[in-house]
């Protein structure tokens, strides 16, 4: 089965204490710029931000705090009224 993980380049912001926020995504062919960061959880080997992109659409992306790789492993469009 194939794996539903998209590698993506996340430019961040380094905030006062160190943690890596994203700033704009990269994928595809694709630049989006994050808008607002809606959650972050941490795992035990992995960072998680939920983030609104300025297309409309939400994402959850995955960070690998060992090697520094993101992933993108939830995208959801926003539907049109």
């Amino acid at each position: 089965m194939p794996s539903a993980e998209l590698r993506v380049e996340v430019a961040c912001y380094a905030g006062h204490k160190g943690e890596e926020t994203p700033r704009r995504l990269d994928f595809g062919g694709r630049t989006v710029e994050v808008v607002e960061v809606l959650d972050s959880w941490l795992g035990p080997d992995h960072a998680y931000f939920k983030v609104l992109g300025a297309d409309g659409a939400r994402y959850i992306l995955r960070h690998d705090t060992a090697s520094g790789h993101w992933e993108m492993i939830m995208f959801e469009r926003s539907r049109s009224p």
